[in-house]
């Protein structure tokens, strides 16, 4: 009996001996080493002083969206950096560009597009520098990203809070745009401003047989602001082009509704712009392109739509706090569009899950801000 004992313990003890050794093996299983493959983890040491370049810089190895961020200012760098003398000669390419000095100033072109809210907040500002300094190539926005910023010329965009109560608003005139307050005179000044440009441009259609598209219509509204703090008034003066499919659906939809009581006829074509999207991405060739998206859905789908028609974008970067669970575009990854070719599977690509109005600012300032400096 006593020896059935001992041994019943010592199988009870080797059996134990086996399962903590199976558990300290699953537990501490031997790992692949990534030394010189992955980038060490670590964030700003802020006993060296605040040095924002620093802090930015730091911020590809601090991990989560952060290195998502600094991911994005790498590949706008590339973007921004990219020559067509970085490329190797196609034989059967033109004289012209063959040529080194014509290869090095052949740039990316960089299309830019972002929804409408980004205008109505500080945003507004970092879009109208790289369109006054002719950063970008192509501008693509929703329509309440163009009255907005033609709005903002004419009255100001106040600071409220998200959780002001819409019925009080409304009973004092003021709308709310996420913490952000327009009153309703806003609006008025803009009705006031524009209906005589309509009444000009459906008498110059009349008379001079011409032809309006949303992207001309904004050139027009553009010109007509002559505004420094508009980045309309820069897209105008620097010829860069500013693309709106959904010019009706905003603000300038009611003022187009209503004109078209007060002096019915004006007819914008949305088909002529449609050939000139899709015509920028389709002739950049030998140019590479590069999309920079600030929140999702027109602009967005518009930009990564044209470049399909080129066998895709080079470079991509969103900026978006969507997800991609409910197969919306707007939260799709880059790689979702390199199934449609809408960018290239070799294509640089980077999306920053993350509020535009923190993200695009710093992205900017390392990235075409650094660059015009220097």
């Amino acid at each position: 009996m006593l020896r059935a004992l001992i041994l019943l313990i010592a199988w009870k003890s080797m059996e134990n001996n086996h399962l903590m050794a199976a558990a300290h093996s699953a537990a501490f299983k031997e790992s692949e080493s990534l030394e010189g493959k992955c980038a060490k983890i670590e964030g700003y040491d802020f006993n060296q002083g605040v040095d924002y370049p620093r802090l930015l810089s730091s911020m590809l190895s601090t991990g989560f969206q952060a290195s998502n961020l600094g991911d994005a200012i790498r590949v706008v760098n590339q973007m921004l950096d990219w020559r067509l003398s970085d490329e190797s000669i196609d034989e059967d390419c033109s004289e012209e560009e063959k040529d080194l000095a014509y290869r090095s100033s052949v740039r990316c072109k960089v299309f830019l597009g972002f929804t409408s809210n980004l205008v109505s907040s500080g945003v507004r500002d970092t879009i109208r520098y790289l369109v006054e300094h002719r950063m970008v190539d192509v501008v693509v926005t929703t329509a309440g990203g163009i009255e907005e910023d033609l709005i903002k010329c004419l009255a100001p965009t106040y600071k409220g809070d998200f959780s002001l109560p819409g019925a009080y608003l409304r009973s004092k005139g003021l709308n709310r745009i996420g913490n952000l307050l327009v009153p309703n005179d806003n609006y008025c000044k803009f009705e006031d401003w524009i209906i005589p440009i309509f009444d000009q441009m459906l008498k110059e259609q009349t008379e001079d047989n011409l032809i309006w598209t949303p992207s001309k219509l904004i050139a027009r509204l553009g010109k007509e602001i002559n505004d420094k703090s508009s980045y309309l008034f820069w897209a105008y003066k620097n010829n860069i082009p500013v693309f709106c499919p959904g010019i009706t659906d905003g603000s300038l939809g009611d003022m187009l509704y209503f004109h078209s009581f007060r002096n019915p006829g004006l007819i914008v074509d949305l088909v002529q712009d449609i050939r000139a999207m899709n015509g920028e991405a389709v002739h950049a060739s030998p140019r590479k392109t590069g999309i920079i998206v600030l929140g999702g859905g027109l602009p967005k789908h518009h930009i990564c739509n044209a470049n399909m028609m080129r066998n895709g974008a080079d470079y991509a970067v969103f900026i978006n706090t969507a997800q991609e669970f409910d197969g919306s575009d707007s939260g799709a990854r880059p790689d979702e569009a390199v199934s449609w070719g809408k960018i290239r599977e070799s294509a640089k690509t980077v999306k920053v899950h993350c509020d535009a109005t923190i993200a695009f600012p710093l992205l900017v300032a390392e990235t075409f801000a650094k660059k015009s400096i220097v």
